[in-house]
């Protein structure tokens, strides 16, 4: 009898130690994307800000998968992370987990029987405040049961949104994403030309040679840039054209968003080029400046979505929307291109 009961509680013991190693073994949806985003962000300050989680947090997160698994899935050096090849065998299967869920969410949600059905989007500031907000209004009259999440984000940011499937559309200019690297339905809005904005003060009109036409308190404006800090390959391009077409200009200022530079403009500092939607202010072009179309190739403005939403409702009808709203828009206030910047480029900015 003794050995029986021995036997019975060696029995339980091991039976409990398996239900241990089992429930220790659990990966979670949270945890997936956590390893998502700091896979794809590749740093953890990043990925915290992508999530909204603070960074002890998401670290905490990240140790608890990997004490799940068993293994390591980064090397950490600093703040930057790299993927260890248990890492690299994990991210398109907890891609893929993440994109399931996401479709299944968006599926369910077609059978909400008149309950709320939230869209999410994440878009360029420019395109938020100008083509957005109407469609949106003709949205809300033909379903009012949608409400939308919308987020403003760099394109590179909006795309991991996308893969992520934390969004369902992205809106953004196609000419700053590698083609290759899409992966969605590219629906075509609208061609964004580029502007020199300057000073209202400085007129441009018909100059053709600006050091002997202009006077010297205009000459030195119009040679002081305003330069918005693109990716590396960007910056090159837009420094490469004020080079060419102002050689005697002098970087006053660099900044991270089109709005600052244009207010810097406005202010009397310089002048910058910048898309033209990034220049409407309201239902029209930013008072103190006066905006030149220049010879360059404009920004394409596409919403990029995943094939099963473009025919799929609500979206495809927030889709058609978008397009109607972009080729009814007419922008405002462009001035013809002076003669010394009528050069053309085949650089995209």
């Amino acid at each position: 009898m003794d050995d029986e009961r021995a036997g019975a509680k060696i029995k339980r013991a091991g039976s409990a130690k398996s239900a241990a190693r089992q429930k220790a073994g659990e990966v979670t949806l949270h945890q997936l994307r956590i390893f998502w985003a700091v896979a794809r962000s590749e740093t953890l300050t990043k990925a915290a800000k992508q999530l909204g989680l603070a960074q002890p947090s998401l670290s905490q997160q990240l140790s608890k998968l990997e004490a799940n698994v068993g293994t390591l899935l980064f090397h950490r050096r600093s703040n930057e992370m790299e993927l260890t090849e248990a890492g690299a065998y994990l991210l398109p299967k907890a891609e893929q987990v993440l994109r399931n869920m996401r479709e299944l969410e968006d599926g369910l949600g077609q059978f909400s029987g008149g309950k709320r059905l939230t869209l999410r989007l994440a878009g360029i500031n420019s395109v938020l405040r100008v083509l957005l907000p109407a469609a949106i209004g003709s949205m809300q009259t033909q379903f009012p049961e949608v409400d939308f999440d919308i987020q403003e984000s760099a394109p590179a940011d909006i795309l991991e949104l996308l893969y992520g499937r934390r969004v369902n559309i992205g809106l953004l200019a196609a000419n700053s994403v590698a083609q290759a690297g899409v992966g969605f339905v590219q629906i075509p809005l609208i061609e964004d030309p580029y502007m020199l904005v300057v000073p209202e003060a400085l007129t441009l009109d018909g100059i053709a040679d600006p050091q002997g036409e202009l006077p010297a308190e205009q000459l030195g404006l119009l040679n002081q840039s305003i330069q918005f800090t693109f990716g590396s390959q960007q910056a090159n391009r837009v420094a490469d054209w004020y080079d060419r077409l102002l050689p005697q200009h002098r970087v006053v200022a660099q900044c991270r968003s089109f709005e600052t530079a244009i207010g810097l403009v406005r202010a009397g500092s310089g002048v910058c080029l910048a898309p033209a939607l990034a220049t409407i202010a309201g239902n029209g072009p930013p008072g103190g400046v006066k905006l030149y179309r220049v010879k360059a190739p404009p920004r394409r403005i596409v919403a990029l979505v995943p094939s099963q939403y473009r025919r799929a409702e609500p979206y495809a009808s927030l889709l058609d929307l978008l397009q109607q709203t972009s080729a009814a828009y007419v922008l405002p206030g462009i001035l013809p291109t002076p003669p010394f910047l009528a050069v053309d480029t085949e650089d995209d900015f």
